[in-house]
């Protein structure tokens, strides 16, 4: 039984502060056992395989048992799973070089007396954890694209944010969009005269589909929603209506720079 979960950390290296993510998939096991079935074994390794190469900075392997049995017993049980682990990536052409921790961490104790459903919370338990660090996303750079806005547009100017994304299927604001807007906003009160659309994009729906679905509104239009909510913010902070309109696109125009980027919005100028 195996499953994933995606997990973003903040960590203290060298003295410098960076964001750094984690993708983390449990490979679980049967009481007393550290053997795994070829379904097993296909499904973790085809989780790294199928992660961008180029983003894998370090692999992990850390194995658990129940608490049931000796500590002794069960720091050697959770070493063999995590060894085990370790021997099914290098037999199937993961690298040894960038798996920098395989580790038994022993039992994990649990209080018998007050956890509900007491043997599933057991069975997740007997486990290994494989964990990708990945290097952060690398800067989007595209010719013609603007990161702010300038003193001088042409009509046509995209100005492209890199902190206005969205989390997938959603069309709030982050905090981080806000931050980029409220600079946004200070520029557009500076340089009164441009006047611009607000085009709202997403990703990962198959082409025939185009638009995808608002898990708010559970309706089929959330580029739209995304391009409104700027829209409505920017009004917010006293931006003329008048010189703003705003539009979704839909999937119809990816950047190609992955997924992450396609849940955007842009400005693009139309008056200058």
């Amino acid at each position: 039984m195996i499953t994933k979960s995606l997990k973003i950390l903040s960590l203290l290296f060298s003295g410098i502060l960076f964001a750094q993510e984690e993708v983390v998939q449990s490979v679980y096991f049967e009481f007393d056992k550290y053997n795994l079935d070829e379904v097993q074994t296909k499904t973790v390794v085809d989780f790294i395989k199928k992660t961008d190469s180029t983003r894998i900075e370090a692999i992990q392997i850390y194995g658990y048992t129940d608490d049931i049995g000796k500590e002794a017993y069960n720091y050697k049980l959770s070493s063999n799973r995590a060894n085990t682990i370790q021997q099914k990536l290098l037999e199937n052409g993961i690298t040894n070089k960038i798996i920098v921790t395989i580790e038994g961490k022993g039992r994990i104790l649990i209080d018998d007396d007050i956890v509900e459903n007491l043997p599933e919370k057991r069975s997740k338990n007997r486990r290994v954890d494989v964990v990708l660090n990945l290097k952060p996303l690398p800067k989007i750079e595209i010719p013609g694209y603007y990161k702010t806005i300038q003193k001088k547009h042409v009509i046509g100017d995209h100005i492209y944010l890199e902190n206005l994304l969205f989390d997938r299927g959603s069309s709030k604001l982050t905090l981080k969009a806000k931050t980029e807007l409220d600079k946004i906003a200070k520029l557009l009160l500076k340089y009164k005269t441009l006047q611009f659309e607000i085009q709202g994009h997403v990703c990962c729906v198959p082409a025939y589909q185009k638009e995808a679905i608002d898990r708010d509104t559970k309706k089929r239009q959330l580029s739209i929603n995304r391009s409104e909510a700027v829209y409505k913010y920017l009004a917010f902070k006293k931006i003329d209506k008048k010189r703003m309109t705003f539009k979704g696109y839909g999937n119809t125009v990816p950047l190609g720079k992955g997924p992450e980027y396609d849940r955007r919005v842009e400005l693009v100028i139309t008056k200058s």
